[in-house]
């Protein structure tokens, strides 16, 4: 293979511009600490009913959807999940990343308004770009920004929000956005990845915890959190379903998911229901009743698994991972420009494995470490 070393130089030049402000990535594997980081909330990915699927069918699925990728459990399983959510149709994408480039790239175009919270998530930022759409961002959770980027809207209008949000932990009001929709007439897209298994009866999310299945036009779920296995499925309505079918170039040109996958996401269903979200709360509200008692923390209000701190700076925030770390915890760092420059915080994630002592003493450590 050969190589250009001025190119690898250019490379070389911006990933020391990213480290020299205390941006470098890199990959991290702690299997051996505490989680207090994974989006397991409910720990299925260690779950042996998920592990233990034995099965003869196919290794890999040998094509997309539309070739060879479309076993009958595919369309059965989505069927199972519509049913779940109460839902019209499903499809099943590759992963959350997919699912929303593929629905954001298609389902608006040159002359319409795809309008979004600013804290939404980076894959329908990117599916929204893809969509040559107008593209709008009201403050996070700001009822009032929002109804003045409809007023500014044209062509057909989206609006787009998460129902429990990936850094701040924090929920939508999912309620005044759509009323706020229906006075504009546009359409709202929910991205539930952090509310499926945690919030609703049966762990279905905000949507259907709230009854608004019939105000929303379609909503994300993925696979890869609380239900501890991988790929995501959009729901809504079955026009939507053959819409997507025909135009999501990243459901068309994709590979599809593994046969046995469908199996596992059937029986993550199954589980959905009697899982011990009753535990996972009450560590959540453990979590918030201890840090009322830490001093000059600054903490974000959260009801969610998702709690934050907020460090304000990259080598810092860093600086509290890694001493976590090195006391047997992992909670990760998430630093700028994942989150807003000053935003730089300690994202910790709360899970059913998890104890109210382990809890304690997290934020023992944290509170030494910030307080030094």
């Amino acid at each position: 293979m050969s190589t250009n070393n001025s190119f690898d130089k250019f490379l070389q030049d911006k990933l020391d511009e990213r480290k020299a402000n205390g941006l470098l990535r890199s990959l991290v594997s702690y299997n051996d600490k505490i989680d207090f980081s994974s989006n397991d909330y409910l720990g299925f990915a260690q779950l042996p009913q998920l592990k233990q699927i034995h099965t003869s069918l196919p290794s890999g699925s040998t094509g997309s959807r539309l070739i060879t990728g479309n076993p009958f459990i595919a369309e059965t399983t989505e069927k199972i999940i519509a049913h779940f959510h109460d839902a019209e149709a499903a499809l099943i994408f590759n992963s959350g990343y997919c699912a929303n480039v593929g629905l954001f790239s298609c389902i608006a175009g040159k002359g319409d308004t795809l309008i979004t919270d600013e804290f939404i998530h980076a894959s329908i930022i990117d599916g929204a770009r893809l969509s040559h759409a107008n593209r709008y961002k009201f403050k996070h959770n700001d009822i009032t920004d929002l109804e003045k980027k409809l007023q500014q809207a044209q062509g057909k209008k989206i609006v787009a929000v998460e129902s429990i949000y990936s850094m701040d932990g924090d929920e939508a009001p999912l309620k005044d956005i759509i009323t706020i929709c229906k006075k504009y007439d546009a359409i709202l897209i929910v991205d539930e990845a952090h509310a499926i298994g945690v919030f609703g009866d049966k762990g279905e999310g905000l949507v259907c915890k709230y009854n608004l299945q019939k105000d929303v036009f379609a909503c994300l779920y993925t696979f890869g959190k609380a239900l501890g296995l991988h790929g995501a499925v959009v729901t809504g309505s079955n026009t939507l379903r053959n819409y997507l079918i025909n135009h999501s170039r990243a459901f068309i040109y994709t590979t599809a998911l593994p046969p046995h996958t469908y199996l596992q996401i059937q029986e993550a269903y199954k589980l959905l229901p009697t899982a011990n979200r009753k535990a996972l709360f009450e560590l959540i509200e453990h979590y918030k009743t201890t840090i009322q008692k830490i001093k000059n923390i600054s903490f974000i209000e959260s009801s969610s698994s998702i709690q934050t701190i907020i460090i304000g700076d990259n080598n810092k925030a860093k600086e509290l991972a890694n001493h976590l770390v090195e006391k047997g915890f992992f909670a990760k760092a998430i630093v700028s420009p994942t989150v807003p420059a000053g935003t730089e915080r300690l994202r910790i994630c709360l899970h059913t494995f998890n104890t109210k002592e382990q809890i304690n003493l997290l934020l023992n450590e944290v509170e030494i470490n910030c307080n030094k």
